[in-house]
């Protein structure tokens, strides 16, 4: 049997700041499904391609994803 992937580390490889965030923001992430995390990848690849773009409504926005 496979063993699941570690989400925390997955989500670090893809440039999320999980070092960042809290131990009980940490636990939400490393519950998440692989189809959750699967989405959470492709939203985060579709941001990232929009770049300064994004970048620059999250400094308004205050980064609310990211």
């Amino acid at each position: 049997m496979r063993e699941p992937p570690d989400m925390l580390d997955t989500l670090y490889r893809a440039g999320f700041a999980v070092d960042l965030l809290t131990e009980e923001q940490r636990q939400v992430l490393t519950e998440l499904t692989p189809e959750e995390l699967a989405v959470l990848l492709d939203v985060k690849d579709r941001l990232d391609a929009l770049g300064p773009e994004v970048e620059a409504h999250g400094e308004f926005a205050g980064g609310a994803l990211f």
